[in-house]
Formats: structure tokens, sequence, C-alpha cells
């Protein structure tokens, strides 16, 4: 419930501050008093866009604030965007000079989008010339479902819908990339095998080069190790037997002096050394083969290996290695791709039987309470005036799933006997709206929690018994509610549980608007002045003392 509204520094009110109570709350006052800009304000509350033009004082900023009373189902979305719960919940907007806007949630700055969340389920501000929602699926489902008893259902349904289209979403995105992924994966498949058939993880590209030298200068080293082994072996003058000739005579001159003992341990070392490396030197010249053969396939292997460093332009094995291990994972993340898509086309259609069992009984229940909808919304009509409106709900089977049902809703309306109905938005004159929309909102009222509802003279252009039945029908619907209404009707007047006017008056040689609420006496003179205008006379009196009753 709405228990408070401030206002400050807006328009033309200076400042303004009222307190609300339960029950149908009624504001009058003379065209132009400022009941507009009481709205402008509240509309702020809702998260419409801040004007830095609504500002009186530039130099100042202009706040609009409003207290709520709340239960404690409003806990969890307080819970969920982090803000303190409060039972007397406080609400603000301020326009600053600079033109920006902020918004307060019990003194916590929140955006738009979490204010507009809140305050959407609070207040609802219907005005004259506001009917279009009537003409959307949305609302008339909304109408249809609030008596059909579908709001857990429809809440399971609009769940397991949204799910759906975000399976689909993302079978789009894997559909996507599988496609451009295609593209490539011959060539890039290709690539891969060329690559795995190196069977790299058993190369060492240092060995594989020694080997292709070894090869190409086989008969070049044999050559030279024949040679040098040739030098060696000599009888005479080989090296081996100048070594022993050498050693023998260092060896007796170490005997009669010490200064040549370490030469001659050296010599004998170095002779070690020399007598090995001519042993694993014909082991070597054993081991050479000049196979032609060898050295093609050598070649060729070799060959391969530089081409593929030029083609992934990389310079050595391991980085052929990495390019290798990418176009795996790339091959193997295709395949994971089609078991991604498998999986989600699994998940849509399990989705799917859900949707269509849910959406089967919502169209039960629908269908269900049609005829009840249809009578109490001729009924009401009646009431209002609309002696031979009809009116009736159309479903039809709907293609694809929606995020009502697999079904289209249409409401149709007729205000005359003896013409076919027709859907509203074609078949509405402009002064059959209001009624229409009031008689719609008095059935939600009957089956949903409305939040506080605001109507702004939804009864211009009504008088009489039309008039008397629009006043019943704002007392009947406020006694679940709290329902403010801005009339200039003194029928709609006289039904209020507390009555408040708006008035304009010259403070300081400055027009302000601002709002008052009245007592009996003050409301019974109101409602005379709406009947009997700005002169009050002893009938209108008298008539304004019946019609509160």
């Amino acid at each position: 419930m709405l228990s408070r509204i401030y206002i400050k520094n807006f328009a033309l009110i200076d400042a303004l501050e009222v307190s609300l109570n339960n029950g149908l709350q009624v504001i009058t006052g003379e065209t132009g008093a400022g009941k507009s800009i009481i709205l402008g304000a509240l509309r702020l509350i809702l998260g419409e866009r801040a004007d830095i033009k609504s500002i009186s004082k530039t130099e100042e900023k202009s706040i609009v604030e409003t207290e709520f009373e709340l239960n404690n189902q409003f806990k969890k979305f307080f819970i969920e965007n982090d803000i303190d719960y409060e039972h007397q919940t406080i609400i603000r907007r301020e326009i600053l000079p600079s033109g920006k806007s902020r918004a307060f949630i019990n003194d916590v700055p929140v955006t738009l989008d979490i204010l507009k969340a809140l305050t959407s389920q609070l207040i609802d501000i219907h005005s004259q010339f506001e009917t279009s929602n009537l003409f959307t699926s949305e609302y008339q489902f909304k109408i249809i479902d609030g008596l059909s008893d579908n709001k857990k259902l429809i809440e399971n349904y609009q769940q397991n819908f949204f799910e759906f289209q975000s399976l689909k979403t993302q079978l789009k995105k894997f559909q996507t990339q599988l496609s451009e992924s295609t593209k490539e994966s011959d060539y890039k498949q290709f690539l891969l095998s060329e690559l795995e058939d190196l069977k790299m993880d058993d190369v060492n590209y240092e060995d594989l080069q020694n080997q292709l030298s070894m090869q190409e200068n086989a008969e070049m080293i044999s050559e030279n190790i024949g040679q040098i082994l040739s030098r060696f072996h000599q009888e005479e003058i080989g090296i081996l037997s100048f070594f022993n000739e050498a050693k023998s005579k260092l060896s007796k001159i170490a005997e009669v002096s010490t200064n040549f003992a370490e030469l001659n341990e050296r010599l004998e070392t170095s002779f070690v050394e020399v007598k090995d490396i001519i042993s694993e030197l014909e082991g070597e010249a054993d081991t050479i083969e000049i196979n032609p053969s060898t050295l093609a396939q050598l070649l060729e292997f070799n060959n391969k290996i530089n081409s593929l460093f030029l083609k992934h332009n990389v310079a050595d094995i391991e980085n052929l290695k990495e390019v290798r291990d990418q176009l795996s994972g790339e091959q193997k993340g295709t395949a994971e791709i089609e078991a991604y898509i498998a999986q989600i086309l699994e998940n849509i259609s399990e989705k799917e039987k859900s949707l269509e069992t849910l959406s089967q009984k919502l169209s039960k229940n629908r269908k269900k309470s049609i005829p009840i909808f249809i009578k109490k919304a001729e009924d009401l009509l009646k009431k209002l005036g609309l002696e031979k409106a009809k009116v009736d709900i159309e479903l039809t089977n709907a293609s694809e799933y929606n995020h009502f049902g697999k079904e289209n809703i249409q409401l149709l309306f007729q205000a005359n006997s003896g013409f076919p109905l027709k859907p509203i938005q074609t078949a509405i004159s402009g002064g059959e709206r209001s009624r229409v929309m009031l008689a719609v909102k008095k059935i939600i009222a009957e089956s949903d929690e409305l939040p506080t509802l605001i109507l702004d003279e939804i009864d211009t252009g009504v008088s009489g018994k039309v008039a008397e039945e629009i006043g019943n029908l704002m007392r009947e619907m406020s006694k679940d509610m709290q329902l403010i209404v801005i009339s200039h009707l003194a029928q709609v007047a006289a039904k209020g549980n507390d009555n408040y006017k708006v008035i304009k008056q010259d403070i300081n040689g400055k027009t302000q608007s601002t709002i008052i609420p009245l007592s009996d006496e003050e409301k019974l003179n109101e409602i005379a002045q709406l009947i009997s205008g700005s002169k009050i006379t002893e009938a209108a009196l008298t008539q304004a003392k019946e019609l509160i009753g």
C-alpha cells in the first residue's frame, strides 16, 4: 500500500506531503490545479525518464519520495538485490540540477532497472487514454489466466519456456561453430595426418642431421680413417712405433731423474688415450657403410620435415609438435561440438514434452474460464451503460510455443447487437475504452493481487446512472486493494473512504500546487461543488448528502 507521498521542487510543486490510507482514495480538483503534476512525479518512481525541465528552482535538486507498506513476500527481492528490507519501505528519486537522476530504495542507491522491477509490483497507473495494453496478448492472457487460477501453472510454464529458449540459443551457437569448423575440417585433417605420419615423438632432429651428414660424407670419412689408421700402424715410421720408442726412452730418463717423472706419466697416459682412440676409430671404420638407399631415405625424411617447417612457419620439431597438437585439439573440438549438439537436441526434446503438457493444462483451464469471463464482463458493462455489449475470448493454436503456451489469444468485442464480434482494437470506440478497461480491472482485482491502482479520470465522459455505477464499482474494488482515483464525478467522490483536493494558489507572487486531505464537511462541500459548480447551492448540498449516504 502507498502510505505517503512527498514531492519537492517539481514543476508547480514547491513542497507537498500527503499520507494515504487503504480503500478508495479519491482526489479531486479543478482542471489545471496540478493533479497531472502529481501523477508525473509518481511516474518517476516507476522508473520513467527524468526531465530537467521539471525542476522549479534550477539551483536545487528535485525530490519525489514515496513510502509503501510491504508484506514479507517482497523479502526475496530485497535479498537478491542486496537491499535492506523494511516493512515501511521508502523509495526516492532525485533529479539533480545537472540533469542527472538518482534512485534509492531505503537509502540504498539502485539502478532504474531494479527500481522498475520493484515499483512495477507496487503501483499500476492507468489514465483515460492508456487503454492500448488492453489490445496486447500479454494483457489478455493475464485476464483469462487470473480467472483460470493459472498463476502457479503459468510461472512453471514460463520457467520451462525460458530454459527452452536458452537451449535453442545454445543450439544455434554450436551449430554455427560446427558449420564454420566443418568448412576447414578436411584441410586441417590433411595437415594433421601429414604431421602424424612423421611420428615426431620418435624423431631426434639433431641425430637425423648427423646420420644424414654421415651418409653424405661416408666415402670421405672412411678414406680419412683408413689413412689415419695406416699412419699409426706403419711398422718402422708409424706413430705407434714412435710413441713406443719415445715412451721407453723417457722412462729410462725418469729412472735417473725425478724431474722427468711427471712428463713420463703424462706421456704414458697420452699413449693409453691414443691407443683407445685408435681402437674406436677401427670400430667406426667397421660400421661405415656407403648405402645410397639409406641416404635417399634420410634425404626424403629430412626434406619432409623442412617442408613442414616452411608450411607451418616454425623452426624446430618442438614447434611442429605444438602445431600437430593444436590441430588434433581442434579436430577433437569438432567432435565435442557434435556431442554438445546431440545433448542439446535431447534436452530440447525433453523440454518440449514438458511445455506440451503444461500448455495443454493452461489451455484447458482457460477454455473453462471463458464463459465466466463473458458473464462477468457483460454484467459489468451493462452496469456501466453498455447494455448491448458482447465480449468473447478466442483461443487458436499457435505453430510454435510462445511466452504463454502454444496458442494465440484474441479479445473480441461488439457494443451493438446484431453485429459480429471483432477484435477489440478494431471494434471499440474512444468513449467505450475506459469503461471496458474499468470492467477488466474489476475482474482482475477479483482474481489477482493487484498493486496500488491509480485511475486517472477514467470516468471522463459519463454521468447520471453510469457515473453512480462507476462509483459503486470502484468502492467494491477498493475492498480488496488500495484504489486511488482522480475524478471530476460527484458520484465517484461520494464513495471515497478518504478524499483529497489538489489546489493551486499564489504564494509570494508564485503559483504553487499542493494537495490537502478533506474533512467530512470539506468532502461534502467539494461534492456539492462538483454538482453545482463554483456556487454551492442548498440543492447541491442535499444531493451530495444523498450520494454520500
